[in-house]
Order: C-alpha cells, then sequence, then structure tokens
C-alpha cells in the first residue's frame, strides 16, 4: 500500500489498520483485530467525529467562518476538534472536567485549542461541562456548539467511514463487532452500516463500572454500580448517538480486568493499549470465549495508550482505588470468562426506539 501525500492534518483521518492480537487470537481460535484509531493525528477515533461534525457545519452554513467552536468533552473530542479546528482556520474551546488525565489537558493545548477547566459534577448540575458548553454557544453568536452527544454527525462519521473500512477490510467476513459507548457515535455508526451488510453480525456492547449504560439495555432505566477509571464511556442518559445503535449483546467488566488483559497483550506483543481500549478487548475476549473458534472478532484501540500512563499503568493510582496492579494468570481469567454467563445481557427489547 502507498501512502498518502496530503494538504493539511484533516486528510489524514481514517483508513486506519487493522490488528490481529496473536496473543488472544491463539487462546481462543478466533481472530481478534484491533482497528488502530490512535494512527490518527489526534491519536484518537474522535478525530473521525470531529471532522464530520465540523464539516457538516460548515456544509449546512451553521458554521460560518470567523465562528469559533466550542465543545464540552472528557478529552479525546477535544484534542480531535483543536486538530480539526486548526487544520480548517478555526478557534475552539475546549470545556472538560478537571480530573482527567493531564496527557489529554495538555494535548489539547498543544494542538492550539483554549480550554476551560470545570469541577466533574452530575449532569443535572448546571455547571457541568455538557451544559456550560452549550450555555457559552447560546449566549454567543460567534460561537458554534458541536454538541458530539445529540449532533448525528458524530455517527455518520463510521456509518460512512469506519464501517465500510472494516467491511473492506475483513472482505465482508466479520462476525462480531464490540464497542465501548461513550456518545454512542462509533457503536451506532459502525452497528448501523455493519447490520446492513450482514444482519447476523452480533454487535456487542461493553460497559464499564459506573456506567448504566448496561443497566438500560436490561430494564430501560439507566442505573449504575460502582466507578471505573475509563474515560468519556458510558453515561447516565439516553442520547441520540447512542440510539442509532443495533446492538444484540452486552457485557459488564470491572477495571481489574482491564488491568490484566492490558499487561498481558503488552508483555505478550508490546501493545500498549488505553483504558477503554483495554476494555475492548477484554470484552472482545470474553465473546469469542462464548463463541465457536474460527470467528472474525472486530473491536477498537480507541487511543493511544500513554494517555492512560497515569492511571491504568500507574501503581499508585491503582493502588488508590483498591485495584491490583498484579495481572490475574491469563488462564484462570480464560476460566472465569468461559463460566461467568451471568456477565452477558442479550438485549431483546430496544427502548430507545419506542
Amino acid at each position: 500500500m502507498l501512502s498518502r501525500v496530503v494538504e493539511r492534518q484533516t486528510d489524514m483521518i481514517g483508513y486506519t489498520d487493522l490488528l490481529k492480537i496473536q496473543s488472544l487470537s491463539k487462546l481462543t481460535g478466533s481472530d481478534i483485530y484491533v482497528k488502530c484509531e490512535y494512527q490518527n493525528p489526534g491519536g484518537s477515533i474522535k478525530d473521525r467525529a470531529a471532522l464530520q461534525l465540523v464539516k457538516d457545519a460548515i456544509d449546512s452554513g451553521e458554521l460560518q467562518p470567523g465562528m469559533s467552536i466550542v465543545e464540552g468533552t472528557a478529552g479525546n473530542t477535544g484534542i480531535g476538534l483543536a486538530v480539526v479546528a486548526k487544520s480548517l482556520g478555526y478557534d475552539l474551546l475546549v470545556v472538560m472536567p478537571n480530573d482527567q488525565t493531564p496527557e489529554k489537558t495538555k494535548m489539547i493545548e498543544l494542538h492550539g485549542a483554549r480550554l476551560k477547566a470545570v469541577p466533574p459534577v452530575p449532569f443535572k448540575n448546571p455547571e457541568h461541562f455538557y451544559h456550560t458548553a452549550r450555555r457559552i454557544a447560546e449566549e454567543n453568536d460567534n460561537f458554534w456548539w458541536a454538541n458530539q452527544f445529540e449532533n448525528t454527525s458524530n455517527m455518520r462519521a463510521h456509518y460512512l467511514h469506519t464501517g465500510p473500512e472494516i467491511w473492506q477490510q475483513t472482505k465482508g467476513e466479520i462476525d462480531i463487532l464490540v464497542s465501548v459507548s461513550g456518545t454512542g457515535g462509533t457503536i451506532g455508526g459502525n452497528s448501523q452500516y455493519l447490520k446492513e451488510q450482514n444482519p447476523n453480525i452480533e454487535v456487542w456492547l461493553a460497559d464499564p463500572d459506573g456506567s448504566g449504560s448496561y443497566e438500560f439495555l436490561r430494564s430501560g432505566e439507566y442505573k449504575s454500580a460502582g466507578s471505573s477509571m475509563t474515560e468519556g464511556i458510558g453515561i447516565m442518559r439516553l442520547v441520540e448517538n447512542f440510539r442509532q445503535a443495533k446492538i444484540d449483546y452486552a457485557v459488564n467488566l470491572p477495571d481489574q480486568d482491564l488491568v490484566s488483559i492490558a499487561n498481558f497483550v503488552r508483555e505478550q506483543e508490546g501493545i500498549v493499549l488505553g483504558s477503554s481500549s483495554a476494555l475492548n478487548v477484554a470484552a472482545a475476549f470474553f465473546a469469542a470465549l462464548h463463541r465457536e473458534p474460527g470467528k472474525t472478532i472486530v473491536t477498537f484501540a480507541c487511543d493511544l495508550g500513554e494517555r492512560s500512563a497515569s492511571k491504568l499503568y500507574n501503581p499508585d493510582y491503582l493502588q488508590s482505588r483498591d485495584i491490583s496492579q498484579v495481572a490475574e494468570p491469563i488462564e484462570k481469567l480464560m476460566q472465569r470468562y468461559k463460566t461467568d454467563t451471568k456477565r452477558i445481557l442479550k438485549v431483546e427489547r430496544q427502548y430507545w426506539l419506542d
């Protein structure tokens, strides 16, 4: 494959590689792949959504030359928007909770955006980062609010681009798609596209402790227990991008499993996963162990693993959350996953379509 010659960083977004995780594939007898979204110029899958959000706003006339972009984000969308905004000549203001990793905060500023840090408060609080970004746009005519949670240009990025890439890369032989969900854009757009190509493809939602998505799919209500070190994953309300998702199964996994999986693939293959990517890979491993061998399973390496250095790979941080930095032996983890059928939720009803 020839490398590309491009005019600006936005031209580099997409067309990421599909990497087989050899160690886990060998253990399960199925091919487990990660789509290497850290290859995007902003280092994460959120570059795709950022570009589509801005392009669609320009095309519709909502975003005019000379206006500024504002968005509330847990980090990666802010970095992606910073790359896109600078490439296309717009200023960007990012509103972000002040408890996110310093790696993400620094990258937003290095890519040329302004940062407004706010306390991490519940969504109902008017000072929540989402409401703060919306309010800034409402009070200033020169700001356009990207609104990644409700703006379906987010999922369109994956329906138009990521899903077709996966279909082409697997030659249409994908059996299972596994994805976490924050805004719902990734799982929404990819599941829609891939199920249009083959309705028999299984879509699995990977959900961490502290998220209400698993319980919503079970009962129609958002309830959560515990918390997770994963950032930007799992929310406590139904948003428009998640409404687009076509989900067959969901699995909830604890942070301790992310440590085990992340350390295993790092030691075996030198693959450094971020926390959300580790959740994806753990859930893909789980799904593989509950299906016959020979499946093709695709999930996402959502961002650069180094963005989780201060949490997932930080012994002091793990200790503060009562998480052991010692990985559970992979054989023991396999056996536990094989017998833990109660974690699998088969999605019978789609409340969000009612």
